[in-house]
């Protein structure tokens, strides 16, 4: 005996927010992309890449400086997740607002947090070698 399921509601998606077809020509663009930047002909952006200072009066710059970027990536993308679901009108005005709040705070706290090793928002970021910044 079959058993019906129950009907899901069909949701209406706005257009931002669904997703586009990848094409052969896009697939191949952006292998071409990702040669390129790999390739060892390409010339270096500066002398030497940012690395990890060992010396101990700069472990914790070095940590906190690590800690941070982490912390700003995943605000961004929790900012990026919440411009969404305004969007897609799934947040109560009562959520927008406390996700607004939550966010500058943490903004604010990043860069006070920062501020004390020495560190700005620009410094906050991740050199991923070939395939370029972080954010």
């Amino acid at each position: 005996m079959k058993r019906k399921r129950p009907r899901a509601r069909a949701r209406r998606k706005s257009r931002s927010s669904m997703a586009e077809p990848v094409t052969a020509a896009d697939l191949r663009a952006l292998r071409k992309e990702i040669e390129r930047r790999m390739s060892p002909a390409q010339p270096r952006r500066r002398a030497s890449p940012a690395r990890w200072n060992p010396e101990p009066e700069d472990v914790q710059k070095s940590v906190a400086q690590l800690v941070l970027t982490i912390v700003e990536f995943l605000r961004r993308l929790m900012e990026r997740q919440a411009i969404r679901r305004m969007e897609e009108k799934t947040l109560t005005p009562k959520e927008v607002e406390a996700v607004g709040v939550a966010l500058m705070r943490l903004e604010e706290t990043i860069v006070e947090i920062g501020k004390r090793f020495g560190l700005r928002p620009e410094d906050l970021n991740l050199d991923l070698g070939p395939a370029g910044k972080l954010m």
